[in-house]
């Protein structure tokens, strides 16, 4: 991949841009642009619903292309949840993916985390992590404040 397409990944230089982007390349099926979201680095990983862990860039690129060889996907994402740090961001995600089914079109439900580094090319996608489906959409569980009486 070529500096000028890392360089056209940083649309504002931050993490929540590069993830706009990612989601974005996801939804038109444009794996230059996908790709370029991605940390070049020897270690990035990605994990699909169910798959195996895939290292490396090759290995994702292969995945994504796979993907959209079955056309383009309805995915968007909602609900994001952040832990940022000066040269990390952490987004848990959970994501609407429109699915065919033999009942016709349908939503999933899939939890995401995404790991975003800033790098010397800006902000980069250092792990995608997206859970099992759901056919619907599951509220967060969060703790109770204890209330004292």
């Amino acid at each position: 991949m070529s500096k000028a397409q890392k360089i056209a990944a940083t649309v504002g230089g931050s993490a929540d841009d590069i993830e706009t982007s990612f989601y974005e390349a996801l939804q038109t099926g444009d794996i230059d642009r996908l790709m370029a979201c991605w940390a070049d680095e020897d270690d990035v990983i990605c994990i699909h619903p169910g798959g195996p862990r895939m290292v490396g860039l090759v290995a994702i690129r292969a995945a994504f292309e796979s993907m959209f060889s079955n056309g383009n996907l309805r995915i968007a994402a909602q609900d994001v949840r952040k832990i940022e740090g000066l040269a990390s961001s952490i987004h848990s995600v959970r994501e609407r993916i429109g699915i065919l089914t033999q009942e016709g079109p349908m939503d999933a439900f899939v939890m995401a985390t995404n790991v975003y580094h800033k790098t010397a090319q800006g902000w980069r996608l250092v792990a995608h992590h997206a859970s099992p489906g759901n056919p619907r959409e599951n509220e967060d569980i969060t703790a109770v404040p204890h209330v004292l009486h």
